[in-house]
């Protein structure tokens, strides 16, 4: 056994909310309380000394993508560009550094810096003319590209757009190099997808591992998992995964009906050959509909500049699969980012259960950044748990997002205590690599509705912020509820995983401020260190 002692143990437990020792027997936790309960329990246990140190339960990242994010980390990263010259300049530099790659990719760009001039190929073409460009938005829903990777995707006048995408055209018919929705996540991720080879995958894979155990976090839930990726994550189980993963399968729209639940089918099929495994298939996701910063969202009404798109997934098709999924037992979770594509989600919910009848489902709805205050209700009455991201609400990144919406809709973003307040149960995550996955920094934005990339700013809607308690609890507790992880993990008491986090801070004594300095000093998953910071 190890003891570990002298530290300020909160342990997000409402029966035992705070402790000095963790008592760790193999994976588990055999005691939580204090030092002297612990040394009478096992006096020969090895000891090791926190020096007061913050112990927190293993953050759990309630809604990431695995491989995506492990390859973002090492792409080129465009969020803080200050204007079309400077990404220019940085797409020319990194060009350079990657002289032998057949094509270059890099992501997290905003609409803001290029100060009302729309994405388009040419803008990439006089930095890099001759080698295929992917550039993802921050918000990964859409993604911009040069003639070279227009050529390459075989995207011309003639190309029909596919179900549930955009490929924005000129005037003349032409293809902008903007991808939107499914021309970018399907179309385009597709094509990419297929370059990649299974040790890029791995190494990804191995890169997001590490980067998640070096900021606290012991388990994450992949939420748009695809055959390459389920393979990755196997060959990578084989030899240890030092964390806790579940994942949800993609179901992409594809106009069929057969098709749509065939996809269902193989989902079911997955989750019942790994049960039991190191990988758990938890359910399914499905992107209801777009996001708001490319007015991509469904919402109940028109965006500030009069469009009003239609959902990725209209009810009559989307009620079959969630009917069909929640009938084999899984989870359904569901993209709802405007507030008509949450009344969507929740009626084919709620037609789920009337035919399938009652029983513990724990469905869940993914971002809801709009929401209306009925939807809330619905979704508490209903059992719906809310998977949220605060770094979403960051408002260093809000002012394309406030302009698309317009108006009084600005005014209910992000709305995490209504939520609560319904009686809903509210996880949070990254939605990595569409925002860092850093779980302090998003602790921070929770806790002051501030920005973590700049906290010089206004707080974004101040009145929506949470107590630091709270906001823990949700990244932790009800993240691992969402996850049907709570008998294992998301609190820190005798019996569960002895999944813990060691901070150089406490912000409960020092402030909320602290999250953006604060370092993890030690990680521990099923009882092993597995990332020490000295």
């Amino acid at each position: 056994m190890i003891h570990y002692r002298n530290g300020r143990v909160v342990t997000v437990d409402p029966a035992n909310p705070h402790a000095q020792s963790l008592l760790v027997d193999g994976p588990r936790l055999a005691y939580v309380g204090t030092a002297d309960g612990a040394a009478a329990l096992a006096p020969d246990a090895e000891v090791v000394d926190l020096d007061g140190a913050l112990v927190l339960p293993g953050f759990i990242d309630a809604h990431t993508h695995l491989v995506e994010m492990g390859t973002a980390l090492n792409s080129l990263d465009l969020l803080d560009v200050r204007d079309a010259g400077d990404l220019q300049a940085r797409l020319l530099s990194f060009a350079a550094d990657h002289a032998d790659a057949p094509r270059l990719i890099g992501g997290r760009w905003l609409l803001g810096p290029l100060a009302g001039r729309a994405p388009d190929r040419h803008l990439l073409d006089a930095a890099v003319p001759d080698r295929p460009v992917y550039l993802h938005s921050n918000d990964m829903h859409s993604m911009w590209v040069n003639s070279a990777a227009l050529a390459e995707l075989g995207i011309d006048a003639d190309t029909p757009d596919p179900v549930g995408g955009t490929v924005v055209r000129d005037g003349d018919g032409a293809a902008t190099g903007l991808l939107l929705e499914m021309a970018a996540l399907g179309l385009a991720s597709d094509f990419l997808a297929a370059q990649v080879t299974d040790a890029d995958r791995d190494a990804a894979l191995r890169t997001a591992i590490d980067a998640y155990l070096r900021t606290g976090v012991t388990g994450a839930v992949d939420m748009a998992l695809r055959a390459e990726d389920l393979a990755a994550l196997e060959r990578t189980a084989a030899g240890g995964l030092d964390m806790r993963i579940a994942a949800h399968w993609l179901i992409v729209p594809s106009g069929d009906a057969e098709s749509d639940l065939a996809q269902v089918a193989t989902a079911v099929s997955h989750a019942d050959r790994l049960r039991g495994g190191p990988i758990r298939i938890a359910g399914i996701k499905i992107m209801v509909d777009g996001v708001i910063d490319s007015c991509t969202a469904a919402m109940r009404a028109p965006f500030a500049d009069g469009s009003h798109p239609d959902p990725i997934w209209p009810l009559e098709s989307l009620e079959p699969v969630v009917r069909a999924a929640d009938a084999a037992g899984l989870q359904v979770a569901m993209h709802a980012i405007g507030d008509a594509a949450s009344d969507i989600a929740l009626t084919a919910i709620e037609r789920a259960i009337t035919a399938n009848g009652p029983r513990d489902r724990r469905h869940r709805l993914e971002h809801l950044e709009v929401v209306g205050e009925d939807s809330i209700a619905r979704l508490a009455a209903l059992g719906v748990v809310a998977s949220m991201q605060p770094v979403h609400a960051d408002p260093a990144i809000q002012e394309t997002w406030r302009a698309s919406l317009g108006g009084h809709r600005c005014e209910r973003g992000y709305p995490w205590p209504e939520i609560t307040a319904a009686g809903a149960r509210l996880a949070f995550g990254s939605d990595a690599p569409t925002a860092p996955h850093p779980p302090l920094p998003n602790l921070f934005i929770a806790a002051t509705r501030r920005s973590a990339i700049d906290p010089s700013l206004p707080p974004n809607l101040p009145q929506y912020a949470l107590p630091l308690a709270q906001a823990l609890a949700h990244a932790t507790r009800d993240a691992a509820y969402a996850s049907r992880w709570e008998a294992e993990t998301g609190v820190l008491a005798a019996g569960l995983a002895a999944d813990f986090v060691v901070l150089d801070a406490d912000p409960f004594a020092e402030g909320p401020d602290s999250l953006l300095t604060a370092r993890v000093r030690r990680t521990v998953a099923a009882g092993v260190t597995r990332w020490s910071g000295r």
